[in-house]
């Protein structure tokens, strides 16, 4: 409760079981406020360590806690692993668990728990940085954490230092610009196939589909459906070992791609091979 409403129930000699006078602690609650640790949510980029931004790094090295998503199941991290050369020798790094389920009370659980865990970090005087691949605001779990953080702790104060993305990198591999004077870009999710494709394509000169990982036959089809096959090409594990440039996307039919996939896509002939 914020101290003017708190001081509506307060007689001069301050809140109930204490002695200290209000003005005293009004300083006290400055002092507090003064003394919490920021948040920042950082994109670690598409997987080039060298991708990371100068911005970052120095946030990095400021911190006192490196906090991280894995699966539930595991405790690894990739944005740990390409932040890595950039992180303060010693720095803690605590893994928050965050389930892969479609259960929502059991995704809002985790949500409020890490969100509070976090809180108590800074609650505590220390900063820390909630790193995340690509850009913190995209498709990101760091989305998540801010909007829990917003609503349960908004004395908490946070700052989001933007990422390249997984498909501004891709762009860039394969020299191709991803939208032009008065084209649109729409950037959607393959994850469940095809089907925002179809609904987007004749609206949109470009698309880019995140995780076309799945339902990659669902994915041909509606390029193909669409007249935006032949110009498309996918990029697998763009900036990292394993890279892959894939200019026939209909090969992922019979090599099937894995969850770092992505897949840019044009009305008309920009991509060169």
């Amino acid at each position: 409760m914020p101290f003017l409403q708190q001081s509506i129930f307060q007689g001069s000699c301050g809140r109930f079981g204490t002695n200290q006078p209000l003005e005293q602690q009004a300083d006290t609650e400055v002092v507090m406020s003064e003394n919490r640790g920021t948040l920042y949510g950082i994109g670690v980029g598409p997987g080039d360590p060298d991708l990371i931004t100068m911005k970052a790094v120095k946030a990095m090295g400021g911190v006192d806690v490196i906090f991280t998503a894995s699966s539930s199941k595991n405790t690894f991290s990739l944005a740990v692993e390409i932040a890595r050369p950039h992180l303060p020798e010693g720095v803690a790094v605590e893994i928050l668990p965050f389930p892969m389920t479609s259960e929502k009370d059991v995704t809002t659980k985790a949500w409020k728990e890490n969100a509070d865990r976090i809180a108590e970090v800074l609650n505590s005087g220390k900063s820390a940085a909630f790193l995340t691949l690509g850009d913190p605001l995209t498709y990101s779990t760091f989305g998540y954490v801010l909007q829990y953080m917003q609503a349960d702790h908004p004395e908490c104060p946070i700052e989001t230092i933007p990422g390249i993305t997984s498909f501004q990198a891709a762009a860039a591999r394969i020299n191709t610009p991803l939208v032009e004077a008065e084209e649109s870009l729409v950037l959607t999710s393959g994850a469940y196939g095809g089907e925002h494709v179809r609904r987007v394509a004749a609206s949109s000169e470009n698309v880019v589909l995140l995780k076309a990982y799945k339902n990659v036959d669902d994915i041909a089809d509606a390029l193909s459906d669409s007249g935006l096959l032949e110009n498309s090409c996918a990029v697998k594990k763009c900036g990292r070992e394993g890279e892959e440039i894939i200019w026939n996307v209909s090969d992922l039919r019979e090599v099937k791609p894995d969850y770092w996939t992505l897949i840019i896509a044009k009305q008309k002939n920009g991509l060169k091979n």
